[in-house]
């Protein structure tokens, strides 16, 4: 192990458009996706939302509807990788508050156990909801998730009259989810201008909230393609991910990510783990 010169690499992209309802998080979503890709492809768990805008863009869909467990999410992700340049997850907020989802899993569980404790369930649903991030972060293409965000109205003097305000405020997503991703950007109702929350690129420093558009996906792929080719694939990096695998279903997701051509060389760790787990659970 030992340190070596920092080079910037090429990357995917992991963007994350947050807003309340009606602030345009699924036209932005496609806008900037097409702007970065001609293959596009859509998981809709907002009634058909999407494709609202078939006549504006050129993409497929997948509706999915409850129940919005992580895995569920993992497989369409999965699908998506073998076809397209660019994924939309619309919104990935279903699989946290959701029918079928992280929070509803919990508290299934928490009244199914004999102790009623809701702080242990935690350690049997954290991890499902971790490998949905995993997923998301190693996926070969372009990803875009939106997230609705908890809205309050707040009073506003608009010409001398009080005048009540839709705003958008934290997104409901697990605390920290969106900070996993490359940029993070806020929509406003007033426009459905975008103001940067977090960003790596640095492309939105200094810039005054603005619509998306395909323009915003030219420039963030420009970016994200300005740098070395990235490793194609780090045998020692995957077989230290195995040793620190915590369950079957966390092998089975390496598997399932892993090149058919790269399959031979983890193979043998992989099953040296799938043994000490299995041991584990019979002691």
């Amino acid at each position: 192990m030992s340190f070596t010169k920092a080079t910037k690499r090429k990357a995917r992209l992991r963007l994350a458009l947050a807003g309340p309802s009606g602030s345009g998080k699924t036209y932005s979503a496609l806008a900037v996706a097409s702007g970065i890709g001609s293959k596009i492809a859509v998981i809709d768990t907002e009634h058909g939302s999407a494709s609202l805008y078939a006549d504006r863009f050129s993409f497929d869909v997948m509706e999915m509807g409850p129940p919005f467990s992580p895995e569920r999410f993992i497989e369409a992700i999965r699908e998506a990788t073998a076809a397209y340049d660019v994924l939309i997850i619309d919104s990935i907020t279903h699989e946290w508050s959701g029918e079928g989802g992280i929070l509803d899993l919990h508290d299934k569980l928490t009244r199914a156990s004999k102790s009623g404790n809701s702080y242990t369930v935690w350690a049997e649903v954290t991890p499902r909801h971790n490998r949905l991030l995993d997923a998301i972060l190693r996926a070969p293409i372009h990803l875009i998730a939106t997230l609705r965000s908890k809205t309050e109205y707040v009073i506003q003097d608009v010409g001398g009259k009080s005048v009540p305000r839709k705003v958008g405020l934290a997104p409901v997503q697990r605390d920290g989810f969106e900070y996993e991703f490359t940029t993070v950007l806020e929509l406003s109702l007033d426009g459905h201008l975008a103001t940067v929350s977090k960003d790596r690129t640095g492309l939105f420093d200094g810039r005054d909230p603005a619509p998306l558009s395909a323009e915003t996906g030219r420039m963030l792929i420009e970016w994200l393609e300005s740098g070395q080719e990235p490793p194609v694939f780090d045998v020692e990096a995957e077989i230290a991910r195995i040793a620190r695998a915590a369950s079957i279903d966390d092998l089975k997701a390496i598997w399932a990510d892993t090149p058919d051509a790269h399959r031979p060389q983890i193979k043998e760790a992989l099953s040296r783990r799938k043994a000490e787990l299995t041991q584990g659970e019979h002691a």
